[in-house]
C-alpha cells in the first residue's frame, strides 16, 4: 500500500502531506485515518503510548467519542527526507457543553511508501469560551479559503 507524497519531502510534498493528514482527522473516521499508519506504528500521544494500527483505531473511536464537534488546523513546521514536524490546533467540545483548545506539536516519520511508522505528539488543551471559538466550518475538511493557524495568530 502507498499514500503519496511519499518521502524525501520537499516543501510542497510536506505541506500536501499535512493537509492531507488534517482532512483525514477532521472526517473523525478512525478506520480511515488508521490506514494512514503502518501496521506497526509506534505513537507518543500526550503521555499514552500505542504500537499498530488496531490500538491507533481504538485510541480514535475512544477520543473522538469525548471530543465531540472536533475541528482540526495543521500548519507544517519543518521538514527533511522522511520526517515532518507539523504544529496543530483544534477546537472541541466535551459532553457537558464546555470548550477546549489543543495546541501542539507532531513530529512525523514515514516509510519509503509514505506511511507513517512514528508520530510523537505533544499536546495541551485549555479551556475556551464558547464566544472566543474561531473553527466554525461544518463538520469535516476545512474549507480551502479558511484562515491557518498563522493567519489566526495562533
Amino acid at each position: 500500500m502507498s499514500r503519496p507524497p511519499l518521502p524525501p519531502f520537499d516543501f510542497d510534498s510536506a505541506v500536501l502531506k499535512a493537509r492531507l493528514a488534517e482532512d483525514a482527522w477532521n472526517s473523525r473516521d478512525p478506520a480511515r485515518v488508521a490506514l494512514a499508519y503502518t501496521v506497526d506504528s509506534r505513537w507518543r500521544n500526550r503521555a499514552e503510548f500505542l504500537q499498530g494500527r488496531e490500538a491507533i483505531e481504538a485510541f480514535l473511536t475512544r477520543k473522538w467519542r469525548k471530543e465531540q464537534d472536533y475541528r482540526l488546523i495543521k500548519e507544517i513546521w519543518a521538514f527533511r527526507e522522511n520526517r515532518i514536524a507539523v504544529r496543530f490546533a483544534y477546537e472541541w467540545r466535551d459532553a457537558d457543553g464546555a470548550w477546549f483548545r489543543a495546541y501542539g506539536n507532531e513530529n512525523w516519520e514515514f516509510d519509503e511508501h509514505g506511511l507513517m511508522r512514528l508520530r510523537i505528539a505533544s499536546i495541551n488543551d485549555a479551556p475556551l469560551a464558547e464566544k472566543n471559538r474561531l473553527f466554525h466550518w461544518p463538520l469535516g475538511r476545512r474549507p480551502d479559503d479558511h484562515p491557518s493557524l498563522s493567519d489566526l495568530g495562533l
